[in-house]
Protein backbone atom coordinates (compact mmCIF):
# COMPACT_ATOMS: atom_id res chain seq x y z
CA UNK A 1 0.00 0.00 0.00
CA UNK A 2 3.20 2.52 0.55
CA UNK A 3 3.21 5.34 -1.90
CA UNK A 4 6.58 7.43 -2.54
CA UNK A 5 6.24 10.54 -0.90
CA UNK A 6 5.63 12.31 -4.06
CA UNK A 7 2.09 10.49 -4.46
CA UNK A 8 0.93 10.46 -0.81
CA UNK A 9 -1.08 13.65 -0.13
CA UNK A 10 -0.36 16.05 2.39
CA UNK A 11 -1.22 17.86 5.67
CA UNK A 12 -2.03 21.13 3.60
CA UNK A 13 -3.89 19.52 0.70
CA UNK A 14 -5.99 16.95 3.00
CA UNK A 15 -7.01 20.69 4.79
CA UNK A 16 -8.10 21.91 1.68
CA UNK A 17 -10.20 19.16 0.71
CA UNK A 18 -12.15 18.70 3.75
CA UNK A 19 -12.50 22.41 3.62
CA UNK A 20 -13.19 23.25 0.46
CA UNK A 21 -14.28 19.81 -1.33
CA UNK A 22 -18.13 19.08 -2.03
CA UNK A 23 -19.08 16.08 0.03
CA UNK A 24 -20.09 13.90 -3.00
CA UNK A 25 -16.91 14.84 -4.74
CA UNK A 26 -14.66 13.67 -1.43
CA UNK A 27 -16.89 10.52 -1.08
CA UNK A 28 -16.25 9.48 -4.54
CA UNK A 29 -12.31 9.91 -4.52
CA UNK A 30 -12.29 7.88 -1.33
CA UNK A 31 -14.78 5.26 -2.92
CA UNK A 32 -12.32 4.85 -5.96
CA UNK A 33 -9.57 4.11 -3.26
CA UNK A 34 -11.82 1.45 -1.43
CA UNK A 35 -12.66 -0.41 -4.64
CA UNK A 36 -9.17 -0.27 -5.56
CA UNK A 37 -7.95 -1.25 -2.01
CA UNK A 38 -11.01 -4.37 -1.63
CA UNK A 39 -12.13 -5.28 -5.15
CA UNK A 40 -13.58 -8.39 -4.15
CA UNK A 41 -16.81 -5.90 -3.02
CA UNK A 42 -16.96 -7.60 -0.09
CA UNK A 43 -18.01 -5.91 3.22
CA UNK A 44 -17.30 -7.54 6.45
CA UNK A 45 -18.03 -7.57 10.12
CA UNK A 46 -16.89 -9.26 13.18
CA UNK A 47 -19.20 -11.04 15.76
CA UNK A 48 -18.11 -9.48 19.13
CA UNK A 49 -19.31 -8.23 22.78
CA UNK A 50 -18.09 -5.15 24.72
CA UNK A 51 -17.06 -6.03 28.31
CA UNK A 52 -16.97 -3.02 30.33
CA UNK A 53 -15.26 -4.55 33.21
CA UNK A 54 -15.48 -1.50 35.27
CA UNK A 55 -16.64 2.34 35.45
CA UNK A 56 -14.56 3.21 38.09
CA UNK A 57 -12.18 5.83 36.70
CA UNK A 58 -9.98 8.32 37.64
CA UNK A 59 -9.75 10.59 34.32
CA UNK A 60 -13.28 11.81 34.73
CA UNK A 61 -13.51 13.12 30.88
CA UNK A 62 -15.60 15.62 30.29
CA UNK A 63 -17.02 14.13 27.04
CA UNK A 64 -17.78 11.00 28.86
CA UNK A 65 -21.30 9.95 30.61
CA UNK A 66 -19.99 6.38 31.36
CA UNK A 67 -17.23 7.10 34.14
CA UNK A 68 -18.20 7.08 37.71
CA UNK A 69 -16.69 7.60 41.68
CA UNK A 70 -15.25 5.11 43.53
CA UNK A 71 -17.73 6.19 45.95
CA UNK A 72 -20.64 6.40 43.47
CA UNK A 73 -23.81 4.30 44.29
CA UNK A 74 -23.75 2.91 40.72
CA UNK A 75 -20.12 2.15 41.14
CA UNK A 76 -18.87 -1.57 40.44
CA UNK A 77 -16.04 -3.88 39.07
CA UNK A 78 -17.99 -6.56 37.26
CA UNK A 79 -17.50 -9.93 39.43
CA UNK A 80 -15.33 -12.37 37.25
CA UNK A 81 -17.95 -15.00 37.27
CA UNK A 82 -20.47 -12.49 35.06
CA UNK A 83 -17.42 -11.69 32.79
CA UNK A 84 -17.26 -15.32 32.05
CA UNK A 85 -21.07 -15.83 31.68
CA UNK A 86 -20.68 -12.51 29.40
CA UNK A 87 -17.83 -14.23 26.94
CA UNK A 88 -20.06 -17.93 27.20
CA UNK A 89 -23.15 -16.16 25.73
CA UNK A 90 -20.74 -14.56 22.69
CA UNK A 91 -19.25 -17.49 21.77
CA UNK A 92 -22.67 -19.47 21.91
CA UNK A 93 -23.77 -16.86 19.42
CA UNK A 94 -20.54 -17.77 16.96
CA UNK A 95 -18.64 -14.50 18.26
CA UNK A 96 -15.05 -14.38 18.02
CA UNK A 97 -13.77 -11.35 19.39
CA UNK A 98 -13.56 -10.12 23.17
CA UNK A 99 -13.25 -6.33 24.06
CA UNK A 100 -13.09 -5.33 27.39
CA UNK A 101 -12.72 -1.61 28.30
CA UNK A 102 -13.13 0.15 31.37
CA UNK A 103 -12.33 3.21 33.42
CA UNK A 104 -8.81 3.77 34.82
CA UNK A 105 -9.30 2.50 37.75
CA UNK A 106 -6.73 2.64 40.64
CA UNK A 107 -7.22 -0.38 42.43
CA UNK A 108 -6.51 -2.73 39.87
CA UNK A 109 -3.09 -3.89 39.11
CA UNK A 110 -1.29 -5.95 36.77
CA UNK A 111 -2.40 -8.84 38.71
CA UNK A 112 -5.92 -9.02 38.62
CA UNK A 113 -5.42 -8.56 34.64
CA UNK A 114 -3.29 -11.40 34.57
CA UNK A 115 -4.82 -13.85 35.81
CA UNK A 116 -8.29 -13.22 34.50
CA UNK A 117 -6.67 -12.77 31.24
CA UNK A 118 -5.00 -16.34 32.02
CA UNK A 119 -8.60 -17.89 32.61
CA UNK A 120 -10.19 -16.58 29.74
CA UNK A 121 -7.81 -18.10 27.54
CA UNK A 122 -8.09 -21.43 29.43
CA UNK A 123 -11.68 -21.22 29.17
CA UNK A 124 -12.77 -19.81 25.52
CA UNK A 125 -9.25 -20.41 24.00
CA UNK A 126 -11.05 -19.54 20.41
CA UNK A 127 -11.89 -16.15 21.52
CA UNK A 128 -9.27 -13.27 20.42
CA UNK A 129 -8.79 -10.62 23.34
CA UNK A 130 -8.98 -7.41 21.88
CA UNK A 131 -8.76 -5.45 25.04
CA UNK A 132 -7.34 -2.42 26.69
CA UNK A 133 -7.11 0.99 25.55
CA UNK A 134 -3.21 2.42 25.80
CA UNK A 135 -5.05 4.51 28.41
CA UNK A 136 -5.54 1.80 30.24
CA UNK A 137 -2.56 -0.02 29.77
CA UNK A 138 -0.73 2.71 31.10
CA UNK A 139 -2.89 2.84 33.89
CA UNK A 140 -1.86 -0.55 34.96
CA UNK A 141 1.99 0.55 34.75
CA UNK A 142 1.66 3.09 36.71
CA UNK A 143 -0.67 1.41 39.37
CA UNK A 144 1.80 -1.26 39.41
CA UNK A 145 4.79 0.47 39.22
CA UNK A 146 5.97 -1.45 36.02
CA UNK A 147 7.08 -0.09 32.71
CA UNK A 148 5.21 0.09 29.81
CA UNK A 149 7.26 -2.65 28.37
CA UNK A 150 6.99 -4.97 31.52
CA UNK A 151 3.43 -4.53 31.53
CA UNK A 152 2.51 -5.12 27.83
CA UNK A 153 4.75 -8.78 27.77
CA UNK A 154 2.72 -9.44 31.00
CA UNK A 155 -0.50 -8.78 29.73
CA UNK A 156 0.64 -10.26 26.27
CA UNK A 157 2.00 -13.53 28.04
CA UNK A 158 -1.25 -13.57 30.37
CA UNK A 159 -3.30 -13.65 26.70
CA UNK A 160 -4.10 -10.18 25.66
CA UNK A 161 -3.75 -10.76 21.55
CA UNK A 162 -4.55 -7.56 20.40
CA UNK A 163 -5.37 -3.85 21.43
CA UNK A 164 -8.18 -1.42 20.43
CA UNK A 165 -7.65 2.30 19.50
CA UNK A 166 -9.68 3.96 22.42
CA UNK A 167 -8.78 6.96 24.17
CA UNK A 168 -7.49 8.72 21.01
CA UNK A 169 -10.51 11.00 21.02
CA UNK A 170 -8.31 14.06 19.06
CA UNK A 171 -4.31 13.18 18.86
CA UNK A 172 -3.77 16.85 19.63
CA UNK A 173 -3.03 17.86 23.03
CA UNK A 174 -4.41 21.27 23.08
CA UNK A 175 -7.60 19.23 22.75
CA UNK A 176 -7.29 16.55 25.07
CA UNK A 177 -6.30 19.23 27.87
CA UNK A 178 -9.97 20.94 27.44
CA UNK A 179 -11.49 17.53 26.72
CA UNK A 180 -9.94 14.90 29.27
CA UNK A 181 -7.04 17.14 31.25
CA UNK A 182 -5.96 13.97 33.48
CA UNK A 183 -5.55 11.61 29.99
CA UNK A 184 -2.06 10.37 28.63
CA UNK A 185 -1.05 13.04 25.58
CA UNK A 186 -0.85 12.15 22.18
CA UNK A 187 2.84 10.83 22.19
CA UNK A 188 1.82 7.99 24.90
CA UNK A 189 -0.90 7.22 23.30
CA UNK A 190 0.88 6.45 19.89
CA UNK A 191 4.07 5.19 22.13
CA UNK A 192 1.73 2.00 23.62
CA UNK A 193 0.60 1.40 19.96
CA UNK A 194 4.26 1.04 19.10
CA UNK A 195 5.59 -0.96 21.48
CA UNK A 196 2.57 -3.27 21.05
CA UNK A 197 3.50 -3.75 17.60
CA UNK A 198 6.86 -4.46 17.64
CA UNK A 199 5.49 -7.13 20.22
CA UNK A 200 3.74 -8.62 17.47
CA UNK A 201 0.36 -7.90 18.62
CA UNK A 202 -2.26 -6.29 15.93
CA UNK A 203 -4.27 -2.89 16.97
CA UNK A 204 -6.68 -0.28 15.89
CA UNK A 205 -7.14 3.30 15.78
CA UNK A 206 -10.03 5.75 16.24
CA UNK A 207 -10.46 9.17 16.26
CA UNK A 208 -13.44 10.45 18.40
CA UNK A 209 -14.79 14.18 16.74
CA UNK A 210 -17.41 16.70 17.15
CA UNK A 211 -16.05 17.85 20.61
CA UNK A 212 -14.43 20.77 20.64
CA UNK A 213 -11.50 20.69 17.97
CA UNK A 214 -11.58 22.18 14.44
CA UNK A 215 -10.68 21.23 11.39
CA UNK A 216 -7.21 21.28 11.17
CA UNK A 217 -7.10 19.14 14.50
CA UNK A 218 -8.54 16.33 12.89
CA UNK A 219 -6.24 16.53 9.86
CA UNK A 220 -3.65 16.75 12.52
CA UNK A 221 -5.00 13.37 13.95
CA UNK A 222 -5.56 11.66 10.27
CA UNK A 223 -1.56 12.56 10.16
CA UNK A 224 -0.14 11.41 13.11
CA UNK A 225 -1.94 8.07 13.02
CA UNK A 226 -0.59 7.48 9.73
CA UNK A 227 3.08 8.26 10.76
CA UNK A 228 2.92 6.03 13.86
CA UNK A 229 1.77 3.67 11.25
CA UNK A 230 4.83 4.38 9.04
CA UNK A 231 7.16 4.26 12.33
CA UNK A 232 5.90 0.72 12.45
CA UNK A 233 2.75 0.27 13.40
CA UNK A 234 0.21 -2.49 13.50
CA UNK A 235 -3.38 -0.30 12.98
CA UNK A 236 -5.58 -2.65 10.79
CA UNK A 237 -8.24 -0.36 10.93
CA UNK A 238 -9.15 3.03 11.31
CA UNK A 239 -12.68 3.87 12.91
CA UNK A 240 -14.27 7.35 13.35
CA UNK A 241 -16.95 8.50 15.23
CA UNK A 242 -18.85 11.26 16.66
CA UNK A 243 -19.05 12.11 19.54
CA UNK A 244 -22.18 11.91 21.64
CA UNK A 245 -23.15 14.70 24.26
CA UNK A 246 -25.93 13.01 25.90
CA UNK A 247 -25.18 12.83 29.87
CA UNK A 248 -21.82 14.85 29.48
CA UNK A 249 -20.19 17.49 31.62
CA UNK A 250 -19.01 19.03 28.00
CA UNK A 251 -22.58 19.41 26.49
CA UNK A 252 -22.69 20.60 22.96
CA UNK A 253 -24.34 18.91 19.86
CA UNK A 254 -23.68 15.81 18.13
CA UNK A 255 -21.89 16.61 14.67
CA UNK A 256 -23.91 16.40 11.43
CA UNK A 257 -23.97 13.16 9.42
CA UNK A 258 -22.56 15.46 6.53
CA UNK A 259 -19.70 16.36 9.02
CA UNK A 260 -19.49 12.27 9.40
CA UNK A 261 -19.07 11.06 5.82
CA UNK A 262 -16.78 14.15 5.00
CA UNK A 263 -14.59 12.71 8.41
CA UNK A 264 -14.87 9.32 7.18
CA UNK A 265 -13.88 9.83 3.48
CA UNK A 266 -10.86 12.14 4.43
CA UNK A 267 -9.70 9.31 6.21
CA UNK A 268 -10.00 6.63 3.36
CA UNK A 269 -7.71 9.57 1.21
CA UNK A 270 -5.01 10.21 3.69
CA UNK A 271 -4.51 7.33 5.54
CA UNK A 272 -2.88 4.64 2.57
CA UNK A 273 -0.86 2.66 5.00
CA UNK A 274 -3.59 1.48 6.64
CA UNK A 275 -5.84 -1.31 4.97
CA UNK A 276 -9.33 -0.83 6.19
CA UNK A 277 -12.02 1.92 7.47
CA UNK A 278 -14.47 0.89 9.88
CA UNK A 279 -18.12 2.44 9.59
CA UNK A 280 -19.64 3.54 13.24
CA UNK A 281 -23.20 2.11 12.70
CA UNK A 282 -23.01 2.40 16.85
CA UNK A 283 -23.34 6.01 16.47
CA UNK A 284 -24.39 6.91 13.32
CA UNK A 285 -27.27 3.77 13.03
CA UNK A 286 -27.91 1.89 9.95
CA UNK A 287 -29.14 4.55 7.24
CA UNK A 288 -25.59 6.31 7.44
CA UNK A 289 -23.87 2.99 7.96
CA UNK A 290 -24.95 2.04 4.17
CA UNK A 291 -24.40 5.12 2.65
CA UNK A 292 -20.86 4.81 4.26
CA UNK A 293 -19.83 2.04 2.53
CA UNK A 294 -19.84 4.81 -0.87
CA UNK A 295 -17.30 6.87 1.07
CA UNK A 296 -14.59 4.94 1.94
CA UNK A 297 -15.94 2.56 4.79
CA UNK A 298 -15.71 -1.12 4.06
CA UNK A 299 -16.40 -2.58 7.41
CA UNK A 300 -18.92 -2.19 10.14
CA UNK A 301 -17.23 -3.40 12.87
CA UNK A 302 -18.58 -5.56 15.34
CA UNK A 303 -22.13 -6.59 16.16
CA UNK A 304 -21.91 -5.72 20.10
CA UNK A 305 -23.58 -7.90 21.51
CA UNK A 306 -23.46 -5.39 24.23
CA UNK A 307 -22.23 -1.86 24.37
CA UNK A 308 -22.31 0.59 28.03
CA UNK A 309 -19.97 3.35 26.93
CA UNK A 310 -21.45 5.24 24.21
CA UNK A 311 -24.95 4.35 25.39
CA UNK A 312 -24.47 6.37 28.41
CA UNK A 313 -24.70 9.09 26.33
CA UNK A 314 -28.31 8.29 25.49
CA UNK A 315 -27.12 6.73 21.82
CA UNK A 316 -28.23 2.98 21.62
CA UNK A 317 -28.59 2.07 18.06
CA UNK A 318 -29.14 -1.58 17.59
CA UNK A 319 -28.28 -4.19 14.65
CA UNK A 320 -28.48 -7.83 15.07
CA UNK A 321 -26.07 -10.29 12.67
CA UNK A 322 -29.02 -10.97 10.10
CA UNK A 323 -29.72 -7.11 9.98
CA UNK A 324 -26.22 -6.20 9.07
CA UNK A 325 -26.28 -9.04 6.50
CA UNK A 326 -29.31 -7.68 5.03
CA UNK A 327 -27.82 -3.83 4.94
CA UNK A 328 -24.54 -5.13 3.02
CA UNK A 329 -26.23 -7.01 0.16
CA UNK A 330 -29.13 -4.35 0.41
CA UNK A 331 -25.92 -1.93 -0.32
CA UNK A 332 -25.25 -4.03 -3.26
CA UNK A 333 -22.07 -5.50 -1.37
CA UNK A 334 -20.95 -9.00 -0.54
CA UNK A 335 -21.46 -9.80 3.15
CA UNK A 336 -18.55 -11.93 5.76
CA UNK A 337 -17.98 -12.44 8.96
CA UNK A 338 -14.16 -11.57 9.95
CA UNK A 339 -11.85 -12.51 12.92
CA UNK A 340 -10.04 -9.84 14.24
CA UNK A 341 -7.24 -9.68 11.71
CA UNK A 342 -9.59 -9.60 8.93
CA UNK A 343 -9.60 -13.16 7.69
CA UNK A 344 -12.76 -14.11 6.23
CA UNK A 345 -14.50 -17.01 8.43
CA UNK A 346 -17.51 -17.32 6.36
CA UNK A 347 -19.09 -14.96 3.67
CA UNK A 348 -23.17 -15.02 3.29
CA UNK A 349 -25.01 -15.99 -0.15
CA UNK A 350 -26.66 -13.04 -1.17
Amino acid sequence: MKKTAAERIDRAAALDLFMNEDLLSLGKSADQIRRKLHPDNIVTFVVDRNVNYTNICDSKCSFCAFYRTKDAEDAYILPREQIYEKIAELVAQGGTQLLMQGGLNPDLKIGYFEELFREIKKRFPAVQNHSLSPAEVTCIAANSSLTLDETLVRLKNAGLDSIPGGGAEILVDEVRNKISPKKIGWKQWGEVMLKAARLGMPTTATMMFGSSENPEDIVEHLFRIREIQDQGGSFTAFIPWTYQPGNTELGGITATGVDYLKVLALSRIVLDNIPNIQASWVTQGAKMASVSLFFGGNDLGGTMLEENVVAAAGCSFCMSQEEMITLIHGAGFRAAQRTTTYSIIREFPV
